[in-house]
């Protein structure tokens, strides 16, 4: 068993090191972004439109699978100077390639970067899934959804509770 093991090692390490592929770009997208209040608000609670940017890396694991992994800005939140944020998100996602269209899903961690005398809590924990449709071998057109699960206000100044949702279209290109 103790000779298998470095075997074994050697054998996976050697497999998926040289099936390996590492891609890199940026990306720019359009945000439809809302916030879901509990109990329900006493003011007007209409969707935000915004803008995302950022800069990817997507680490093939093989042929058909790779880790991706991104830093983004993002304009979200609700209409309405009070219920606006700004994050910087880092999603990691696990995607499958299926020819010139790719699905994925993962977490999602978010850090909010704009207002510090707001309500808005610092920190945002989410869940990510998309869809990437390649144009051409380094242009590529992509939708994702969004769900924040911990409660994106802060709880020591707030006694209600938001969740966001977030749709986002996208176009990229891999450098």
């Amino acid at each position: 068993m103790k000779k298998l093991l470095p075997i074994l090692l050697f054998l996976f390490v050697t497999t998926f090191g040289f099936s390996q592929t590492v891609n890199y770009g940026i990306r720019a997208g359009y945000n439809i972004s809302n916030l879901d209040f509990s109990p329900d608000p006493t003011f007007n609670n209409d969707h935000r439109n915004g803008f995302a940017f950022g800069g990817f890396i997507d680490y093939g694991l093989a042929e058909v699978t790779s880790l991706y992994a991104e830093i983004q800005w993002s304009a979200e939140g609700g209409k309405g100077e009070d219920i606006e944020a700004d994050y910087l998100h880092l999603p990691i996602m696990l995607r499958l390639n299926l020819g010139n269209l790719t699905v994925g899903a993962g977490p999602q961690a978010s850090l909010k970067v704009w207002g510090s005398n707001d309500a808005f809590s610092t920190f945002a924990a989410s869940g990510i899934a998309g869809l990437e449709y390649m144009i051409t071998d380094e242009l590529f057109l992509d939708a994702r959804f969004a769900y924040t699960f911990t409660n994106i206000l802060d709880e020591d100044l707030s006694a209600i509770e938001a969740k966001q949702t977030n749709i986002q279209f996208g176009v990229g290109i891999k450098l």
